[in-house]
């Protein structure tokens, strides 16, 4: 069973992880709109994993014998401007999303919950990849500027996007 606190922080963490996979859903429909079918997709990928991650959240919190609550959830935005905007939105929500695995890591430590705090470090490691990601497509549409070919062409490929992570290196083969 979970100490009230670390149960507490974890349902948190699970609306933080629903919402994420909300506010990609909403980049997706609104890139989409815009006719970026390879930005859409790329949300719409990212949207489902972040659902993942909410999952994985809600079945470890009851396994350990405590209750997994899903809430209510604060409605993303549906506009964003330009594409770069929305990325930088997306680089800044990953930013916040770190911040708070790292909080809940440091509620399992001072706890001396040394499962959860063991759990927690696939979401630790997840989320240096996520920030790189972000980074490395930030980095990407400023090379691209006003270039609306450029865009074309960034638009194709992100679909194919893969950021390779000081985290995921020792996973590869």
């Amino acid at each position: 069973m979970l100490k009230t606190n670390i149960e507490t922080a974890l349902n948190n963490q699970i609306r933080i992880e629903a919402e994420s996979s909300q506010i990609y859903l909403s980049m997706a429909c609104w890139a989409e709109a815009q006719g970026l079918e390879g930005v859409a997709q790329f949300m719409f990928n990212q949207s489902d994993e972040e659902r993942q991650h909410m999952l994985k959240l809600v079945k470890y919190v009851n396994e350990r014998g405590s209750h997994a609550k899903i809430t209510e959830l604060k409605a993303p935005k549906t506009e964003f401007g330009t594409f770069k905007e929305m990325f930088e939105e997306l680089y800044q929500h990953e930013l916040f999303v770190s911040n708070s695995i790292n909080e809940l890591v440091h509620i399992t430590l001072g706890e001396k919950d040394y499962a959860t705090h063991n759990f927690l470090q696939w979401y630790v490691a997840e989320q240096i990849e996520e920030e790189a990601q972000a980074k490395t497509i930030l980095d990407k549409i400023n090379l691209i500027g006003e270039d609306r070919g450029g865009l074309y062409l960034f638009d194709r490929d992100i679909q194919q996007l893969a950021v390779t992570s000081s985290v995921s290196l020792d996973a590869k083969p």
